[in-house]
């Protein structure tokens, strides 16, 4: 069978609609792969998990000194609603955070030029602020052409307490800044609730070694205001012509495909099917992840999180074929991080645009900026490694995530302040 990138550009299109975490969208999106899946042959099954999220009644924030003006914002879901009628208090801007900027903060609202990791949020919480502010998008632009970023409050971050927090554009930002805003009245009422989110999920049976099994994932899941045709439409439609092709191909080992929900807000899927799975993971071998693929301009890339001979392995392939394509060791904010730290080895196939050649996270995520062509450049490089892989004689792959690649996963997931954390109240 021969990889059909019109096939899949056509069914890009059909899942290239709004599709959030646990909404009526994303199970639409997820139905139309039910549907494709099996037209290829194959039965689908739907595994749900719940996602917390909130319900948003009233936002505002207005400052009202030196001046006095509203702003748009947006809260952070699973964040923590402030007293009915708001809180007025001192704002400040503290840059990157660092110890200098965190001095005196107690009761005010701060504005911070990034999320919190752990460490930073840990600091905020014990300084005492009121709550605190980020930035979306860019001091340019318009306000008509853009939309403010909606973020959740993650895990790694809320054990520490939780207190109001909101996003707001950057251009809005500045503009606080160079004014020297220095109160602020901020009122956010949310109420948290539960959304029900899918895994998609297809199994073929290894032909000669069924218990050794190696996935293919993509999340199907938006964000806001995007179609997510590039991130992550494009990986899904990929590791479906994948399936088209072992399926008629049967391979060796059992493959399973999934296409995971709400990887937006925090790897919840993987996450899930990891949790409910976790019998089979000692016999999961390899984690084949595709994220971000199909623009017109753009370069091939391999994120490995595994050992360095993976590495080394792909880079060879990708010679021998003649594949333009960097190979690194890395993590990678997708999926194939939750599965390595449950200790399998992974790698991500992508296909990064450069600076304002694709964009994600936004309303400009759209098809214009992807082709068919685009999408069966990634295709064809993750499935002549695949296939290598899956069919190989000996499986090649040490089934061990290196010590560097684990500090570097103890970071993403905030267990380096946690470990942190305990040495202190050891002392």
């Amino acid at each position: 069978m021969l990889i059909n990138s019109q096939r899949e550009f056509e069914l890009l299109k059909k899942i290239g609609f709004i599709r959030t975490s646990g909404s009526e969208e994303e199970l639409r999106a997820a139905n139309i792969l039910l549907e494709e899946i099996s037209l290829i042959g194959c039965k689908g099954d739907l595994e749900d998990f719940k996602v917390p999220t909130s319900k948003i009644i009233k936002t505002s924030l207005k400052v009202v000194e030196p001046y006095e003006k509203e702003y748009e914002i947006t809260p952070y879901n699973c964040s923590v609603s402030t007293p009915e009628g708001g809180i007025t208090t001192d704002f400040v801007y503290i840059e990157d955070g660092l110890d200098a900027n965190l001095v005196d903060l107690k009761g005010k609202f701060v504005l911070i030029n990034m999320g919190p990791d752990p460490k930073l949020y840990k600091k905020l919480i014990e300084a005492g602020i009121a709550g605190y502010i980020t930035m979306s998008g860019t001091a340019m632009d318009e306000e008509d052409k853009t939309d403010i970023t909606v973020a959740r409050m993650r895990e790694k971050n809320t054990q520490y307490g939780k207190v109001p927090a909101i996003n707001m554009r950057m251009k809005d930002c500045f503009h606080m800044v160079q004014n020297k805003a220095s109160k602020v009245k901020v009122e956010l009422i949310t109420e948290d609730i539960e959304l029900t989110s899918h895994n998609v999920i297809v199994t073929l049976e290894g032909t000669k070694y069924p218990n050794e099994i190696i996935s293919f994932g993509a999340h199907y899941d938006s964000v806001p205001f995007s179609t997510g045709v590039y991130d992550n439409g494009a990986g899904s439609v990929i590791i479906m012509e994948l399936l088209r092709y072992f399926k008629e191909n049967p391979p060796i080992r059992t493959l399973k495909f999934i296409w995971y929900g709400s990887e937006e807000v925090g790897l919840l899927g993987s996450k899930a099917y990891l949790a409910v799975h976790e019998e089979e993971l000692k016999n999961h071998l390899l984690m084949i992840n595709v994220d971000v693929g199909g623009s017109i301009l753009g370069k091939e890339m391999a994120l490995v999180t595994a050992e360095q001979s993976l590495v080394n392995y792909i880079e060879h392939m990708a010679k021998i074929k003649g594949f333009p394509l960097k190979v690194e060791q890395s993590i990678y904010s997708s999926d194939s991080t939750a599965f390595a730290d449950s200790g399998i080895p992974s790698v991500t196939f992508c296909r990064f645009a450069p600076r304002g050649g694709a964009f994600i996270h936004t309303r400009d995520d759209v098809m214009d900026f992807l082709s068919a062509d685009a999408l069966e450049k990634t295709t064809i490089i993750t499935k002549e490694f695949s296939e290598s892989i899956v069919n190989s004689v000996v499986f090649p792959i040490e089934k061990k995530i290196p010590d560097n690649m684990k500090n570097d996963l103890d970071r993403y997931f905030g267990k380096e302040a946690k470990k942190e954390d305990s040495v202190e109240n050891k002392k």
